[in-house]
């Protein structure tokens, strides 16, 4: 019985192969081999460091390109082992491989898949880390205990892709849940991924809060912002920004820092306002802000200039029925819906849970398609 199992993952690994292959055509590997090899001379030059902002933009490029090189090498590695033992497995007749080639197989299936999605991450800003911001919307508590089901949705989908998550802003109500907060998830593609969840989310559930037990709906405005290292595209002078330091809100816990370092940045140009209060110093706040402020300039500079920079999308919904981007209902049924791709998921408490891989994969397939419903 083990042969014919054996005979089966042997041609399934067969025709991984031309997989691997598109993969590395999709990815262009040779030209990333060759950009590696003109990037790492550049910075053999003694006039590298004359620009310290452009060797580190050089710097990143060659870590992922290094990063994309060594990523598909190892796809490769693990294919080439997994046949040997299976070819072992067949020649000794060895039913103990079983197990370990089931096994085997399937880490390298999804990790293909994963690979075959990271080709669809084609925007300027798609290898830079997420800023995540919450606000709850109109409903009270019941709201804001929405916006906290968030936070720890997307914390929890960080932290199963081993992204580094830092909570950044965290404004606690004395009742339950959240009124806002900003999260930031730090990864190779994070933003890539995470742009899929700009928008408003919906819940309809049996309210908690609620003594007839009465079905409530709420929403949350979830805003996903990139990253941006180098301030080449936005300026940002000293004499826009006003700095505010308050003592942290809130009803305590883990999340509130009690001592008068928490800082908010108003960029007076703008009239756009950040706040960090996570961080036990001053400094480290107020760089938290600058990091917000400077996203956040960011998409604004790009909705002015959609047909420049096309992969942002920032556009300002209300946060209530009709604008919202997905529903989760746990009430009178349980489901999970994305109105744009029409992607669902039954299991509302592993989503909750994190698990929005699908959502994400739908929507990237659905945008490189040109399938996406507005």
């Amino acid at each position: 019985m083990p042969i014919i199992e054996y005979d089966t993952y042997k041609q399934k690994l067969g025709a991984m192969e031309p997989r691997l292959e598109r993969l590395a055509a999709a990815l262009d590997l040779e030209g990333a081999r060759r950009e590696v090899e003109e990037l790492e001379e550049k910075a053999g030059d003694a006039s590298f460091w004359n620009d310290p902002q452009a060797s580190q933009k050089t710097l990143r490029r060659t870590k992922q390109l290094k990063n994309k090189l060594e990523h598909h090498a190892r796809l490769t590695g693990q294919w080439e082992d997994l046949t040997t033992l299976v070819e072992m497995a067949m020649e000794e007749e060895d039913a103990s491989l079983l197990p370990e080639i089931q096994e085997g197989y399937g880490k390298l299936e999804a990790a293909l898949e994963e690979a075959n999605l990271e080709t669809l991450l084609t925007g300027e800003y798609d290898t830079s880390n997420a800023i995540i911001t919450l606000h709850a919307g109109a409903g009270g508590t019941e709201a804001q205990d929405w916006c906290q089901m968030l936070f720890r949705m997307y914390t929890r989908w960080g932290e199963r892709h081993d992204f580094t998550v830092k909570t950044l802003d965290y404004e606690e109500c004395e009742d339950a849940g959240i009124k806002s907060a900003a999260i930031s998830i730090e990864g190779e593609n994070a933003y890539g991924f995470l742009r899929s969840e700009n928008g408003v989310h919906r819940l309809v559930r049996i309210s908690p809060f609620d003594a007839n037990a009465r079905r409530q709906t709420s929403f949350a405005a979830v805003e996903v912002m990139p990253e941006i290292d180098d301030d080449n595209s936005v300026e940002i002078r000293p004499e826009d920004i006003e700095m505010q330091v308050f003592r942290s809100s809130g009803a305590g816990g883990q999340h509130v820092n009690k001592t008068s370092s928490a800082v908010r940045l108003i960029h007076k140009p703008t009239g756009v306002v950040v706040s960090s209060q996570q961080e036990r110093s001053q400094v480290q706040n107020r760089e938290n802000c600058m990091k917000m402020l400077r996203a956040k300039l960011m998409e604004m500079k790009a909705q002015q200039h959609a047909e420049k920079i096309s992969d942002i999308k920032g556009v300002q919904m209300k946060i209530e029925w009709g604008s919202q981007i997905r529903s989760y209902v746990f009430m009178p049924y349980q489901l999970a819906k994305d109105t744009r791709t029409g992607f669902e998921n039954g299991d509302i408490n592993a989503v909750m849970d994190g698990d929005l891989d699908g959502f994400i994969n739908a929507y990237l397939t659905a945008s490189a398609t040109g399938e996406l419903k507005k």
